[in-house]
Parts: C-alpha cells; sequence; structure tokens
C-alpha cells in the first residue's frame, strides 16, 4: 500500500506485471475495486482514463494508471491508492484498484489566531490570546459515498462566525457538473482600519462596540469538461455594517459616507490541475485565471473588476529532490478600493518570505515564489496497537529541507507616503526552511528568512507556500 501520496517505490511494485514476459498491447477485461467500504464506485471509476474492452500500448497503459493512481488520491478520501494491472491472458488484464479511506466526519476544536499568520500574531501583536477565534467546527468529507462535502464552523473569541458550505461535485449521469453553496456571517469589535509604515492598524472604540458586521452568500457551478481541467462560475452577495466611530478613524474606509457597503458579484474561474499532491506538490502543475466583477445591477455603492493569476510548475527531479516555482499575480482596474477589498503582499496566498511581518498594499501586484526541497526522512509510525482504528492506525512522516527564494512587487496608484518604504519598490526574501508533511497530509513549516530591507526572522506556518 502506498503512503500519505502515491510514492515511486509503491508505483513500481503495483504496476509490475505478475509474469515475466510483459505484452506489448492489453485490453482491460474488468475493474475491481476494494477498500471502498463507504465511497461509492462511480466516484473511482470517474478518475479512470482507462475503460474495458479496449486495447492499450503496455507503456503507455502503465503511464495512464500512474496518472489516474494520482488523481484518485487527490481526491482526498484515501489515505492511500494502488492500482495493480494482474495480466490473465496473452494480451489481456485485469485492474485491481485498492484504496483505504479516511475518517469522514471530522469533529474539532476551533483554536486559531485571528491574524493573518503566527509570525504576525506573535510580533506585532505581542502574542494577545485575545485574538485567538476558538469554538466548533464539524466536516463530513464523503457525504453519501459520493465525494459531497458539508461543513458546519461556530465560531467565538476575536471574530465570532457562522460559516455553512455544501458542495455536490456531480449533479449529473456523466459527472461533470456540480454545485456548491456557502453561507457565511461574522461580527467583529476589533478591525484593522488601514495599513501605515507596511502594517495593520487596528481599531477598538472606547465601549468595544461591535464594529463590523458582514453577511455574504454564494452559489458556484463547476463544469469538469476533460480530468485536468476545471471551470467555475461564482455568484454571490454581500453585505457588510460597520459603526459610524469607523468612518471618524478612516472616512474612506468604504470610500462613501454609508456606513453599509453591499453588492451582487460574479466570478469566473478556470482551473488547470495536474499536481501530484494538491496539498504539498512535488510534481505537476497548477494554472488558474480568475476574472471579478463586484457590483452587477447596483454599482452606486461597488462597481470594480479584479483579475488573478496564479502559475505554479513542479519538477521532480529524483524521489528525494523536487523543485517548486509558482507566479501569481493580482490586478484591480480602479485607481482604489474599499479596504474590505484591498489586496496586496502579506495577504494570502500572497507574499514573500521575509516579509511576513509587513503588509504592502496596492492595486497590482506581482510575486514569484521559488523553492528547491530535499526530502531527507520518509517514514511512516504504526500506532495501531494504541489507536485501533484503520483510518489512524498509520502516521506519515515526510521532513524536507528547503531553500527558498522569492520576490514580488506592488505598485499603489495612489502613492500613500505613509506605506511608501515598501510599495512601488523591487522586494526580495530569501532563507531556508524545514517543511513536514504528516497526516492527511497537513503541513506545518519552520523557516529563517531575511529579506532585502535588512529584515530576518524565524517564521511558522501551517500550509505549504503553494
Amino acid at each position: 500500500m502506498l503512503g500519505a501520496q502515491p510514492s515511486a517505490t509503491a508505483q513500481d511494485t503495483s504496476l509490475a506485471p505478475v509474469t515475466s514476459a510483459t505484452p506489448e498491447r492489453v485490453k482491460v477485461n474488468n475493474i475491481f475495486i476494494i477498500g471502498n467500504e463507504k465511497t461509492q464506485k462511480n466516484v473511482i471509476l470517474r478518475e479512470l482514463d482507462f475503460t474495458t474492452d479496449y486495447f492499450y500500448d503496455w507503456n503507455t497503459f502503465l503511464e495512464i494508471i500512474q496518472a489516474d493512481q494520482k488523481k484518485i488520491y487527490n481526491l482526498r478520501l484515501f489515505t492511500s491508492v494502488e492500482i495493480t494491472p494482474l495480466i490473465t491472458g496473452e494480451e489481456e488484464v485485469e485492474v485491481l484498484i485498492a484504496v483505504k479511506e479516511r475518517w469522514y466526519v471530522l469533529p474539532s476544536v476551533i483554536f486559531e489566531l485571528a491574524d493573518r499568520n503566527f509570525s504576525e500574531w506573535w510580533t506585532n501583536q505581542n502574542r494577545d490570546f485575545s485574538r485567538v477565534n476558538y469554538g466548533l467546527r464539524l466536516s463530513h468529507s464523503n457525504v453519501g459515498g459520493r465525494n459531497e462535502k458539508l461543513r458546519f464552523a461556530g465560531q467565538l473569541g476575536f471574530t465570532k462566525e457562522l460559516d455553512i458550505q455544501y458542495s455536490k461535485p456531480y449533479i449529473d449521469k456523466n459527472q461533470k457538473h456540480g454545485l456548491a453553496l456557502q453561507v457565511n456571517f461574522f461580527e467583529q469589535k476589533n478591525i484593522p482600519l488601514k495599513s501605515s509604515n507596511n502594517k495593520q492598524v487596528f481599531y477598538t472604540n472606547d465601549n468595544e462596540d461591535i464594529l463590523r458586521k458582514n453577511f455574504g452568500t454564494a452559489l458556484r457551478y463547476t463544469y469538469r469538461r476533460t480530468f485536468y481541467n476545471f471551470h467555475f462560475l461564482t455568484v454571490g452577495y454581500n453585505n457588510t455594517k460597520i459603526h459610524p466611530d469607523v468612518l471618524i478613524q478612516n472616512p474612506e474606509y468604504f470610500q462613501t459616507d454609508d456606513t453599509k457597503l453591499r453588492y451582487l458579484y460574479a466570478t469566473y474561474t478556470f482551473r488547470h490541475d495536474r499536481r501530484d499532491n494538491v496539498s504539498y506538490a512535488t510534481d505537476g502543475e497548477l494554472l488558474q485565471l480568475s476574472a471579478t466583477k463586484y457590483g452587477i445591477f447596483y454599482t452606486d455603492e461597488l462597481d470594480e473588476v479584479e483579475v488573478n493569476l496564479t502559475a505554479n510548475k513542479y519538477w521532480k527531479i529524483s524521489d528525494k529532490f523536487h523543485f517548486a516555482t509558482g507566479l501569481t499575480a493580482n490586478w484591480f482596474l480602479s485607481i482604489s478600493q474599499p479596504y474590505t477589498l484591498v489586496r496586496g503582499i502579506g495577504y494570502s496566498p500572497n507574499f514573500i518570505r521575509g516579509y511576513e511581518l509587513n503588509v504592502i498594499e496596492g492595486q497590482q501586484l506581482y510575486v514569484h515564489k521559488n523553492s528547491f526541497r530535499w526530502k531527507f526522512i520518509d517514514l511512516e509510525l504504526d500506532i495501531s496497537n494504541i489507536v485501533p482504528l484503520e483510518q489512524f492506525s498509520t502516521i506519515p512522516f515526510r521532513f524536507y529541507l528547503s531553500g527558498n527564494f522569492d520576490h514580488g512587487y506592488v505598485k499603489d496608484r495612489n502613492f500613500k507616503p505613509e506605506n511608501a518604504q515598501l510599495t512601488n519598490q523591487y522586494l526580495i526574501g530569501y532563507g531556508l526552511g524545514i517543511d513536514m508533511v504528516g497526516l492527511y497530509d497537513n503541513v506545518i513549516r519552520f523557516e529563517y528568512s531575511l529579506n532585502d530591507n535588512g529584515g530576518a526572522n524565524f517564521f511558522l506556518n501551517f500550509k505549504a507556500p503553494f
């Protein structure tokens, strides 16, 4: 069986023929699936690029199986996936797909920082525990065995929030069309009003009143025409209300003198995703392009267009070494935006390592991130004698030493003097890090990074950089 992701060793074993003589071409007679106690068979079959009663060149067939193995794993329904061709005749094979299912219903306690990253909380916010969110999250990642997702989160603390999400990846027989719905409400007593000296400025009034309330809902349509290409169309509504004191502190918060900002928006997104592991890729590519129109019918409060580009490439040099590079770009068409829409370096996922303590805000940004990684530990801990559940009986660990180099630029058309040190400037960050990939592909990154303005610090992050 494979570990946390399809490994080269496991693939060599699973794809080897059961006889010493390999045929030039093969026909698949039957496909058998084992281990899918909850997941419906058609969810797995949807990812296969081969079918029965059709002849394939043997080497091409092995390549197809390797790619299909990755696609099934990236459903994030299984901890391991193994596809084995069994030669049963001169030009005939049976295919065995063995999966090990994850634990799909995961109640969890929310205890997380409200700030942009751990270093922001630790350094800029002086480890203030009032800036912690806590609550309960309940997730079901495979409702009915159909790969449907249902998530509920109730949160208190720094930000009080209620969030409900439901997604159905396929609503048709051919499994090409899907729908998703999200409803979200949150309120805050402490909010960022603006930035100064390239850091966020937070505000709480004397009475500790609620300064911001936000209600949002969105419906997303998905079309998956081919295995690796996805089209998304999202239509949503957002309603934000602020306390009058917010406009006293920053009259340009909404760019109007109103305490409400309401708008409909529509987003089209194209995504080409051929990564070997969506949580921590070591091979493949990701291309994503999106365009959003804020303000559809009534544009008095907001009339804006935003365009985003993500282009990542991952080269697997060997089983232990890989190189990753990623370009992100973001453009607003207008010269300025309400502060609730402000983008820049320092806001996820756009960052330059070494500048985690800063926000560099503007209307155009470009970030190019690079990492050369060496996998120096790859092991699995068997804890079945302690935890009898099969889904948690083994804990995989992979450790990577990474050398990082990032650079980027933010254009602020308003040339705000209080942020002039880093806006409209070419920025560089670099350093070393250790990435740990654990159970269910969760990532923890320990990095020491420097920047070209003389800053250097240790940073802790809980997500792959790109």
